[in-house]
Formats: C-alpha cells, sequence, structure tokens
C-alpha cells in the first residue's frame, strides 16, 4: 500500500525506513535539501542505521516537497512533524499537525491520519471532534537520537492509540517491519497512549535528575559520585543504567515533555512532577556556580551537543550553563564544529581545535571525548562513564 509521512526529521526517517521495505513509502518535507538526499540515498541526520539501509537496502522510499504527490491515494498518512513546547501558552504548538490534517483533508480524506508527533494529553480526542469525518489515531515513539531506526527495528513496544480496524492494521505494518519476533501490542484510546508517551520522557527525566541530585551532594560533601552510584544500582530494582551525571537533561524531547506534563497537571494535585522540571534548573545553577568558583578566565565550551554521536544542539543542557556563566560576565569560546558563525551568542566560535584547547584555561563539556584527552587537566564534566 501507499504510506504518506510528513516531516522526514529522525521519527519521520526511521519509520519512513521501517515501512518501505514492505510498502510504497513516499516522505514529504519542506526541506529540499532534506528531499535531495534522502533521494540520493544519503542520510540527512546523524544514525548509522538509517545510513547504511539507505545506502545497502532494498526501499520503496521516495521524497518529496510536494505534498499533493505525497497524499494522494495514500491509505495511511503519518504526521511526524516538530511540536516545540511554547512557554506562553503552557503547552505544544500543535499548528504544524493542524495544517497537515486540514490540508490532507482537501486531497485524500479517506486516508487515516497517524500522529506520531508528541502532543498534550487529550489532544488527538479535541482534533477528532473538529474533523469527525476523517480516521485518526495517535501512535507515539520512544527513539533515541542516534538510534532511531534501531529502536523502530527493535521496538520497546508498539503502543496503538485508536479502536478501529485501520488501527489494528497499522500496528500490524510497524511489527512487519522490525526484526523483533514478539514486541508487545498494546491498543487503547489515544489519550491514554498519548500519557503513555509524556509520563515515559518524565520518569526518565526524573531518573535522570535522581543522579544528578545525587552527584550534586556527593560533590558538596566531596564524596566519590561513582561508588555510591555503583553500590545504589546494584539493586536489580534500581539497575545499573541511565544513571551517568551531567549538566542536566536536555535534547528534544525531554525539557519540552516534562513541562507539557507539567501543564497537564493543572488540575490535579502534584508535587513530583514540578519537582523534575525544577530539579533541571537547580542542576545548572549548582553546576555553573561549581564552575564560576574556580575563577577561570576563559571558559572553553567544548560541543554544545547534547550528547555523543548528536548532530543536535537544541536545548542541550549545556547551554544552560553557557547563560548562567554569561550573566556573570565570564568570557568564553566555544568550539562546535556543526557551527559556521563567527560568534553565538556573542562568544567566540574557533574551528581550529588545538588553538581552542591553548587559549582555554578550562574546558566545560557535558561528555568526554577523545579529542580533549591530552588536556583532561583542564577539563571540567560530570561524565563518569561516557555513556550517554
Amino acid at each position: 500500500m501507499k504510506i504518506a509521512i510528513v516531516g522526514i526529521g529522525y521519527v519521520g526517517l526511521s519509520n519512513a525506513i521501517l515501512l518501505a521495505q514492505h510498502n510504497e513509502v513516499v516522505a514529504h518535507d519542506i526541506s529540499r535539501k532534506r528531499v535531495d538526499d534522502i533521494n540520493s540515498k544519503k542520510s540527512p541526520i546523524n544514525d548509522k542505521e538509517i545510513s547504511k539501509y539507505l545506502r545497502t537496502k532494498k526501499l520503496d522510499l521516495l521524497a518529496t516537497t510536494n505534498a499533493e504527490h505525497a497524499y494522494k491515494n495514500a491509505e495511511y498518512i503519518i504526521i511526524s512533524t516538530p511540536t516545540d513546547y511554547d512557554p506562553e501558552t503552557n503547552r505544544f504548538d500543535t499548528s504544524s499537525i493542524e495544517r497537515v490534517v486540514e490540508e490532507s483533508g482537501k486531497l485524500n480524506s479517506n486516508a487515516t491520519v497517524v500522529i506520531k508527533s508528541t502532543v498534550p494529553v487529550g489532544y488527538t480526542a479535541n482534533l477528532k471532534l473538529k474533523h469527525k469525518k476523517r480516521d485518526i489515531i495517535f501512535s507515539p515513539e520512544f527513539l533515541r537520537e542516534g538510534t532511531a531506526l534501531l529502536d523502530n527495528l527493535y521496538p520497546s513496544r508498539i503502543i496503538i492509540g485508536g479502536i478501529s480496524p485501520r488501527a489494528d492494521k497499522f500496528a500490524k505494518l510497524l511489527n512487519s517491519g522490525s526484526l523483533k519476533k514478539r514486541t508487545p501490542i498494546l491498543t487503547m484510546s489515544s489519550t491514554e497512549a498519548e500519557a503513555i508517551k509524556l509520563f515515559s520522557n518524565t520518569y526518565l527525566a526524573m531518573r535522570v535528575a535522581f543522579f544528578n541530585e545525587l552527584d550534586s551532594y556527593a560533590l558538596a560533601h566531596d564524596l566519590d559520585t561513582g561508588s555510591i552510584i555503583d553500590g545504589v544500582c546494584l539493586d536489580p530494582r534500581i539497575d545499573n543504567i541511565y544513571n551517568n551525571p551531567s549538566f542536566g537533561y536536555g535534547g528534544y524531547c525531554l525539557p519540552k515533555d516534562t513541562k507539557q506534563l507539567l501543564a497537564n497537571y493543572k488540575d490535579v494535585p502534584h508535587s513530583l512532577i514540578k519537582a523534575i522540571v525544577d530539579s533541571n534548573s537547580t542542576r545548572k545553577d549548582f553546576i555553573a556556580d561549581t564552575i564560576i568558583s574556580r575563577k577561570p578566565n576563559v571558559v572553553g565550551v567544548y560541543r554544545m551537543i547534547m550528547k555523543s554521536s548528536s548532530d543536535n544542539i537544541r536545548t542541550s543542557s549545556i547551554q544552560g550553563i553557557m547563560k548562567r556563566l554569561n550573566a556573570k560576565n565570564i568570557k568564553m569560546i566555544i568550539y562546535e564544529p556543526l557551527l559556521h558563525q563567527k560568534e553565538y551568542f556573542g562568544s567566540e566560535l574557533i574551528k581550529d581545535l588545538d588553538r581552542f584547547k591553548k587559549d582555554a584555561d578550562l574546558i566545560i563539556t557535558n561528555r568526554i571525548t577523545s579529542d580533549i584527552s591530552d588536556v583532561i587537566d583542564k577539563v571540567y564534566t560530570r561524565d563518569l562513564t561516557g555513556e550517554n
């Protein structure tokens, strides 16, 4: 069958490749460069498995900037457009989803719309009230940046927010493209599926915040963070995962998803969800104060990406540290190959790594790499294991 996918970032492209193994997939995006890259069998994002599949696998996949070409005769239209959190409205900006539903309705109202973008709890049900004749379901993603296709090929679970024969069929489409033999498939209302997405990411954020606060305590009392974490995580109920301290949780999903879930709690008694959001800000304050206490002349910021092997700097935790240092008028220089301008928010971008290491008397980094191992005495980080 023909499947249209709108938005070819991590979520859209990994789903496109997964489904294009057994179906005709037309991926639509407004970026001409992304479209051209995919049609040239090159990945526009940093994901080893996506690059490999585009290069070596037989896929029925075409990318286009033409919406009509994508929507026409498609049985499913998958929406994976960005939904950034708007602090003024206290909710995700879902305008891109609404545009796709409106536009696709004029061209192909019979197609089932599958929302993969993250949305507020209750959003899909309200959207269906506005478009009573459209079949709209929500199916959340649980992907890691840099391993999006791998996580689709070996999914932890398939969640379908919609109860209908077409919803069941979509679950089978996802399952047939995966390499995992027994994947749990859960079918429920769209609102419950939306809640699963936000609560899952908020739990992960809570875990990051917990081990960061453990690290803050250890630093304040001159204790060995690693020893404490090792002892805590030998408890099988806690497990030795997702426990490497950092400058705070960041990236595209966790900051916005935790804030959206908190906004959904407006009329519900709570304290933990707010504490998770507040903890991330407190952690950045603590890290910044620790750096400032060292009285550096020039702070070098090594990479602004959220984690190793990433090509995304959006809402990375190190930017929160930079804002706090900037407020104290501390001079900073930045080494970030992803950025090509001369400066970033008033700080010089240095392309020569050797010069960067020489000019900075203190280098801060969320994650250590071999590039700065020769100046480790200058480096300030909370990375203990090199794991993301």
